[in-house]
């Protein structure tokens, strides 16, 4: 079975990618949570543990959408990063696992006393 969605919407004011698969699923995911998911290298590393945790990325914008082939969309963000290509399965599996993955970029952010706004800024005491 194909992970491609049968229809893909993206919601400029809301800044909600909306997907909708054969099955008639649908799904909304949001600018930043795309941002700190991307699966580029920039993000996630070349390999496990070398994950760079995303901070500030409360008001990224999506820019743009680029079809790649017939197998993903690269997202353009207005922080300018660019490098991640999101293909279909990779945005099925963030459908499925969105509540999970949140909770989880959450507690990353809490545990590095890290903040998604980017105009927080979060004093660290050491001692």
């Amino acid at each position: 079975m194909s992970q491609a969605p049968t229809d893909i919407k993206f919601r400029k004011q809301s800044q909600q990618l909306e997907l909708t698969y054969v099955s008639g699923e649908q799904f909304a995911l949001d600018a930043e949570f795309l941002r700190v998911h991307s699966p580029s290298a920039e993000v996630r590393g070349h390999g496990a543990g070398q994950e760079t945790l995303q901070t500030g990325k409360m008001h990224v914008k999506i820019t743009e959408l680029i079809p790649v082939g017939n197998y993903a969309l690269q997202l353009v963000f207005s922080d300018g990063h660019d490098s991640g290509i999101f293909s279909w399965a990779y945005l099925r599996e963030l459908c499925k696992t969105k509540e999970a993955k949140w909770e989880t970029y959450l507690q990353k952010l809490h545990d590095a006393k890290a903040s998604r706004d980017p105009d927080q800024q979060v004093v660290k005491f050491f001692g």
